[in-house]
């Protein structure tokens, strides 16, 4: 018989420490809670849960607004107060934590100063510092990078561009470029200096 060990929301907390960015701290900490440690046996954690996650999911995808953030204020308020037992409790406390940094804000505003938020980043590559290599084209597998190599004897080649709607920023053309050409940019930057 196999002994089954209890998740606990401090063991949670400490793997969403992981990841750099406080909006997707606390994403990962309501989805691992609602799918281990929530009991659902009193309403306030139950369903203040689920609406941090719907809250979330908007300020991650780039929708979210101050309201989604003044919601999640009065919900984790009302989780702390409420909540029978420890568990709802410390899930409060711990958005909270994470709410106090400034990025929830800095989030509605289409920034993730971490870079971490797929929504709200894009990669590029700096012309000036590509050496027209190829290495970023060869290890792509959505073949969202286009170019051609320099030859030594040729000119008027086609210089390298990651197009934007076949990245999905997984990050493997930034491993192996040997200039570091290849940026992860800020998508409200390049609006603004497209308008």
């Amino acid at each position: 018989m196999s002994e089954h060990k209890e998740v606990k929301p401090e063991d949670i907390k400490n793997e969403a420490e992981e990841k750099r960015c406080p909006v997707q701290k606390a994403m990962y900490y309501i989805e691992q809670f609602l799918a281990g440690p929530m009991c659902g046996k009193c309403f306030p954690c139950s369903f203040g849960t689920y609406e941090v996650k719907i809250r979330l999911k908007e300020i991650l995808s780039g929708r979210g607004t101050e309201a989604d953030i003044f919601a999640l204020k009065r919900i984790a308020h009302e989780m702390i107060v409420a909540s029978r037992c420890k568990k709802g409790k410390d899930t409060a406390k711990f958005i909270l934590e994470w709410m106090d940094t400034g990025a929830f804000h800095e989030h509605t505003e289409g920034v993730c100063r971490e870079k971490e938020c797929l929504d709200f980043i894009e990669y590029r590559i700096v012309p000036e510092k590509c050496i027209m290599c190829g290495e970023c084209k060869v290890v792509c597998k959505y073949d969202a990078i286009i170019g051609e190599n320099r030859k030594p004897y040729l000119s008027g080649y086609l210089p390298f561009e990651i197009r934007l709607k076949r990245c999905t920023k997984c990050g493997e053309c930034i491993k192996v470029c040997p200039t570091g050409a290849i940026e992860i940019a800020d998508i409200k930057d390049y609006i603004k200096v497209k308008v």
